[in-house]
């Protein structure tokens, strides 16, 4: 009979070497993202303080977003945002769930093959391609014409370009989701009579829900994210004044900054010019980790388990 010491039950020695070898390379990995993550936090910080700390907060409260002239009204830049993503997401959601639907329910495998790879390019397409074609074709031929005394630069025609920039994100997380969704699920509903549709509104979508409120959150997230499109079908370059008409110019958190950054080493204006951009990106930064979190907290509760 054979006796086996504890050395036996190491494994070969080589092998352990390379696990952990492969151990450390991913943790410097994972360490890098941290710490990339904290350094990029801790730079706004200290600008941004410096902004907060010494700004008077009448000036936080103006006409408009003007910060070379002094003038940093937070409604300008925060509810510009969230105009051009809610056009955005008017867009988008039903235009990427309901390809999502056909991609995973009604397509056979040839035209998915086919169809899919068309997503993908539209995903891939810069976004500063995205902000022209805002300007030269969605805005003069598709808003004008229906609203007259809309200006060239408006908020409407940068929501439908970054609306078609976040389809793909939309249609491609919606799809996984939808397919993730068990095949029995289906076949018990069709075994009860069910039609097909009848079978995706009442069967899939609700198995898939949690996927679907991720692509929603992460899309909410990518639209809010988003600057070319803006700053060049907005017209907020230079500063706006603060407006709800979404066919008139406006500015957003992200082409705030770029628009105040480019061009310079050094923004010049106001003393407090250059530390605005830092603030307005460290609430860039916070909106959109308090997206994430919510996105995390409402999967968590909606996800269905099979």
């Amino acid at each position: 009979m054979t006796v086996l010491s504890v050395d036996d039950f190491r494994g070969d020695q080589r092998r352990v070497r390379r696990d952990a070898q492969v151990r450390r390379a991913v943790f410097l990995a994972a360490t890098t993202s941290i710490v990339v993550s904290v350094l990029i936090v801790g730079s706004l910080l200290g600008e941004a303080w410096t902004f907060i700390s010494q700004v008077e907060m009448s000036a936080l409260w103006t006409d408009g977003w003007f910060p070379r002239r002094g003038m940093y009204d937070l409604r300008t830049v925060v509810v510009g945002s969230l105009l051009v993503t809610g056009v955005a997401m008017v867009v988008a959601v039903p235009l990427g769930v309901g390809a999502a639907i056909y991609l995973s329910e009604y397509a056979d495998r040839r035209v998915r093959k086919f169809l899919k790879p068309f997503l993908e390019i539209l995903a891939g397409i810069p976004s500063v391609v995205l902000g022209v074609f805002a300007l030269r074709f969605i805005s003069p031929e598709v808003v004008q014409r229906v609203i007259d005394d809309a200006s060239q630069f408006n908020m409407l025609a940068a929501g439908i370009g970054v609306g078609i920039l976040t389809i793909p994100l939309i249609a491609s997380i919606s799809e996984d989701a939808m397919r993730s969704v068990p095949d029995s699920l289906r076949e018990a509903s069709y075994g009860m009579g069910a039609r097909k549709i009848t079978t995706v509104v009442r069967v899939v979508i609700p198995a898939a829900i949690s996927g679907l409120v991720a692509a929603f959150i992460i899309a909410v997230s990518r639209a809010i994210g988003e600057t070319m499109v803006v700053l060049i079908a907005a017209g907020g370059t230079g500063g706006s004044l603060f407006s709800t008409d979404v066919t008139g110019p406006g500015t957003t958190l992200t082409a705030a900054i770029a628009s105040q950054a480019v061009g310079t080493d050094q923004v010049r204006g106001e003393a407090l010019t250059f530390q605005s951009l830092f603030f307005v990106a460290l609430l860039l930064f916070l909106t959109t980790l308090l997206l994430n979190v919510i996105a995390n907290r409402i999967v968590r509760r909606v996800r269905e388990i099979y």
